[in-house]
């Protein structure tokens, strides 16, 4: 299938930046190499919130990390996505857990991992770590395994 045909609406027009958490933005194409087990990773190192309690921006690196199955994020999509987190009053670990079960809703997939690296404010650093393998599967093994193995 050719990417012309996968109704990409957002891909080579003018970016429209939204003022509020927007999971609709997302969009996404078909995975060509269905067949094959391999990683797509996303750095956004301008990630921004808003604290829920103070409303004092809060800034991080976000890391996506996912291996497909049939779906696959759009990358400016996801970056429009990801910037209307900006006025969204939300703790870190919420943004994290919010982003993975989005993204796990759109692509259905085989494995994901999101990782949240925020700034320090008041001296302490926050650094959440969420991720999902697809139950049944290997992939949830290697959710579990991850987890268990996780080091920031």
């Amino acid at each position: 299938m050719s990417r012309e045909k996968e109704n990409l609406v957002l891909l080579g027009n003018k970016s429209e930046y939204r003022s509020d958490y927007d999971p609709s933005v997302l969009e996404t194409f078909e995975n060509l190499h269905q067949e094959n087990d391999y990683w797509v990773r996303f750095n956004c190192p301008e990630f921004t919130s808003l604290c829920p309690i103070t409303g004092q921006p809060d800034f991080a690196e976000i890391v996506i990390e996912y291996i497909p199955d049939v779906r696959m994020v759009e990358s400016k999509s996801l970056k429009l996505y990801l910037f209307s987190f900006r006025n969204h009053g939300d703790f870190h670990e919420d943004c994290v857990n919010i982003i993975m079960k989005d993204l796990i809703r759109l692509m259905d997939p085989r494995y994901i991992e999101v990782t949240g690296l925020f700034v320090p404010r008041g001296g302490i650093s926050i650094h959440p770590y969420a991720n999902y393998g697809r139950p049944g599967t290997k992939y949830e093994k290697l959710a579990e395994l991850r987890l268990s193995h996780h080091d920031l």
